[in-house]
């Protein structure tokens, strides 16, 4: 039966409406969707001709244009940033579930080249919980050919500001195919030019995906093209060893140019990934239990060894020593370092002060170390991740107004509790708010800054435990948003989290809203844990790491279900929004 293509737009999260392709499942019962994503340079239409030479009658079919490409509006080649596009493919996702009907665990994606690095990249950020994943050659890192080429566009950039540059790739390099490289040199839609931003972030993505490949569990197919002008090879073996599912299979092909599903001899790759889409439809839909990740696995070894001591005469023993030392220094001029010594570095007050964001010290020179501290890029998350908090609790504020309940706030671990009052600027007015926290010093910060913004009537801050499961079961009447923000990632025993979320899930009454952090990659864990100490008796700050599907699982099993989630431009610290269930 011959496909029908359909050609529809979706609005993704900024409100941009992008274009997508759809050809609908040809059997009277679908089984499930197959999401085509692209090469960079060009669009959904060039991976059309998969529809019909995989053969699966009995799944829908998605190919979009990313933004800035083929149909889809924007620049040609750019992106607000490579994070804007991911955020894009989870809008996607959203988008093809909520209008035709699926779970996320009915899909199975494929994409190719700079496509497969935006969807693995999504796979490490956002973890969902497709069923499995095929990557084509992906664009880990391109073979700019010019000496320093990758310094000398960053040093341009700080020059210029950005700009684009031109592909040099020759539709003979991509592929043997006589047809596809006729095609790609005709197609209008194609563009040569792509942002430096994006050329950038492409690299600094897939750096971050590829030395932490072990966060992600989705099943995973990947295809190698051995004759690969375009991009190298030995990012995507690292990739692949160091993928976090036992279900992973590689195949390298011989002869192949890096259009790897539309070479011409394709037929054996795209039987393999036929094959693979069809063995893990067969199969129940799984995950592995990352329930002990605190006891075991790549996250806990990593810890473990950032909590070890370097010999004090060891090149880096002297080194954090030094470092270290320079720190006291400037804890002496920097009102921002001072406290993070007097309270700890992830204390409430240094919250708090890292939210403020106004540099303060001892004169100019003091004010600049200050700004120095502050622009860290931990901070910078922290920051962001305040912003995101906002954000969705704007919209749970919105969809409780829409569903005609009362919005009564519950924050288990608010320090000061600036970023729930702050979001009431939005002119958001809940019924009731209760701010918790463990610290007196944040208590009575806290009520001081309650009483500063008149809100009495409404809000109220007690001292309470948010790992006494007892306690929060114990909360009267039951919230209809709870807020667990900067608090998780400080701890490293999932027993503990646990018995927070079961807690959390009495105090939160059903279909009542259940807002998350996390923090699942961090480019500054040495410096933090062999300089910075924390505000638990002054010992090192050293983090242990929950992968976002570490964090979505803990939260699943408490009986809640994940909405969606915002990540910074730098994957560090996410924020997530998830319902409670009768569970």
């Amino acid at each position: 039966m011959t496909r029908v293509e359909e050609k529809l737009n979706f609005t993704t999260h900024d409100g941009v409406a992008l274009f997508y392709r759809r050809w609908p499942a040809t059997t009277a019962a679908r089984r499930g969707a197959v999401v085509l994503f692209h090469r960079g340079h060009e669009h959904g239409g060039r991976m059309a001709h998969l529809v019909d030479e995989l053969n699966l009658p009995d799944f829908d079919f998605y190919a979009w244009d990313a933004r800035g490409h083929g149909l889809s509006p924007g620049v040609r080649g750019d992106s607000p940033s490579l994070g804007h596009s991911v955020r894009d493919i989870q809008a996607f996702v959203d988008h093809l579930c909520n209008t035709f009907d699926f779970q996320e665990s009915d899909i199975a994606v494929v994409a190719q080249s700079v496509g497969a690095v935006l969807v693995s990249t999504w796979a490490h950020d956002y973890a969902p919980r497709i069923r499995c994943q095929v990557l084509a050659s992906p664009a880990f890192k391109v073979k700019l050919y010019v000496p320093f080429a990758r310094p000398g566009l960053q040093l341009l950039r700080s020059l210029r500001g950005n700009f684009f540059v031109n592909s040099y790739v020759k539709s003979k390099f991509l592929t043997h195919d006589p047809e596809r490289q006729k095609s790609f040199d005709s197609d209008p839609l194609i563009s040569r030019a792509i942002s430096v931003n994006i050329l950038l972030g492409l690299y600094e993505a897939a750096e971050r995906v590829v030395s932490d490949a072990e966060a992600i569990t989705i099943p995973t197919q990947l295809l190698i093209s051995s004759d690969d002008w375009v991009v190298h090879h030995w990012p995507q073996h690292a990739f692949f060893a160091r993928l976090g599912t036992t279900e992973k299979e590689k195949h390298v092909l011989p002869g192949f140019y890096h259009d790897t599903l539309g070479e011409l001899y394709r037929a054996d790759a795209v039987a393999k990934v036929r094959d693979f889409i069809l063995r893990k439809f067969d199969a129940p839909f799984n995950r592995p239990s990352l329930r002990d990740e605190h006891k075991h696995g790549h996250t806990f070894e990593e810890a473990k060894n950032l909590s070890v001591p370097f010999p004090p005469l060891s090149p880096k023993g002297i080194y954090w020593s030094t470092y270290r030392f320079l720190l006291k220094l400037a804890g002496r001029l920097s009102d921002g370092v001072k406290l993070g010594h007097a309270t700890g570095f992830d204390s409430g007050s240094s919250l708090d002060y890292i939210y403020r964001n106004t540099p303060s010290g001892k004169g100019f020179f003091g004010r600049s170390i200050d700004r120095i501290y502050l622009n860290a890029i931990g901070w910078r998350g922290i920051r962001q991740r305040k912003l995101h908090l906002e954000e969705i609790l704007k919209k749970v504020m919105n969809d409780l107004e829409q569903e005609k309940r009362p919005a009564r706030i519950l924050d288990i671990a608010a320090g000061h509790g600036r970023y729930v009052l702050d979001a009431l600027q939005y002119g958001m007015r809940p019924e009731a708010i209760l701010l918790r926290d463990f610290n007196e010093l944040n208590i009575e910060k806290g009520r001081a800054m309650i009483t500063e913004r008149g809100l009495q009537n409404i809000a109220r801050f007690e001292k309470g435990d948010a790992f006494d499961r007892k306690n929060l079961e114990a909360l009267t009447p039951k919230a209809t948003v709870g807020i667990v923000s900067g608090l998780y990632e400080l701890f490293t025993d999932n027993d503990m989290l646990a018995a927070s979320l079961a807690g959390l899930h009495s105090a939160i009454e059903k279909d009542g809203y259940l807002i998350y952090t996390g923090q699942p990659w961090h480019p500054q864990l040495e410096m933090i844990a062999r300089a910075l100490t924390s505000h638990r008796d002054g010992v090192a700050w050293v983090m242990r790491r929950r992968t976002q599907a570490e964090m979505d699982q803990l939260v699943r099993e408490a009986g809640f279900e994940k909405i969606t989630q915002r990540i910074d431009e730098w994957g560090i610290f996410s924020v997530s929004l998830a319902r409670r269930t009768g569970k």
